[in-house]
């Protein structure tokens, strides 16, 4: 299993054991959304502010996401669905690990709804994938989200505690889900997910506070990194709000000190 420890260093800090990823895996699913017109531009941007990866699909990868500066963590998502869709909750594959190995990828990642309709097969495919990247040596992410008919609410602290160890139980390297909205509910789901745990952006926030105090909140609370999206490539300024969430989570800065920054840089 060298391989998958050479890669997952491409995708975590090796010192600190967290990382910030910017999913930019949104065109399939919206659309090409603000902020994600220009993909090449928008992942500069998110390189110059400090992300160690970057999630996108195998088609952007192929036009070509980077040709020029630093290099950033390659994750190719290999699970699709569109806003158009009769249900919206179901996920397709649309890649496979074989394919992400020939894109030069440092990691592949799923999307699993908890509770949709047809989440079997979700998970079915979670667990192929997973069999698939144990035999390649390739890391795993897998965002795993409690969504569905009977899911009253997906920010319940038993959902995210199910959803995680769902993850772990899975075989994914890193988790992703939601936060549950303070740092003591999110202990929680830690403490039943023996893989790493990141949280998600979730919609666009008010405000940079608020961004950035539940980052704060979640790596206290023992969170391994984020995994962010609308909140910082529609941004105003994409690759100061890159920094300021990498300083926190990579250097223990405080929300305040770094919302202070943030305001300096604008």
């Amino acid at each position: 299993m060298v391989g998958k420890k050479v890669r997952m260093e491409r995708i975590i800090n090796r010192e600190t054991g967290r990382t910030v990823i910017v999913p930019m895996d949104h065109g399939v699913t919206v659309g090409p959304i603000a902020g994600l017109i220009d993909i090449r531009e928008s992942v500069t941007m998110m390189v110059n502010g400090g992300a160690n990866a970057i999630i996108i699909h195998k088609g952007i990868v192929s036009a070509g996401h980077r040709g020029a500066g630093r290099d950033v963590g390659l994750i190719v998502h290999m699970s699709a669905g569109t806003s158009m869709s009769p249900d919206p909750n179901h996920k397709v594959p649309v890649c496979t690990v074989e394919e992400a190995l020939k894109f030069g990828a440092d990691g592949v990642s799923i999307h699993v709804n908890l509770g949709a309709a047809d989440d079997a097969a979700m998970l079915a495919h979670f667990g192929e994938v997973s069999s698939k990247c144990m035999e390649w040596g390739m890391p795993l992410v897998a965002m795993v989200y409690t969504r569905g008919e009977h899911i009253r609410n997906e920010y319940d602290v038993k959902h995210l505690k199910h959803a995680a160890r769902v993850g772990a139980e899975l075989g994914a390297d890193i988790v992703k889900v939601n936060y549950p909205g303070s740092p003591s509910a999110f202990e929680e789901v830690i403490k039943g997910c023996p893989a790493p745990v990141v949280i998600a952006g979730g919609e666009k926030m008010e405000s940079d506070s608020d961004i950035l105090t539940m980052v704060e909140n979640s790596i206290k609370a023992g969170g391994a990194g984020v995994s962010i999206g609308r909140n910082v490539f529609q941004h105003s300024s994409p690759s100061d709000m890159v920094k300021a969430i990498s300083d926190i989570v990579h250097g223990n800065v405080s929300a305040e000190r770094a919302v202070s920054w943030l305001r300096g840089s604008k």
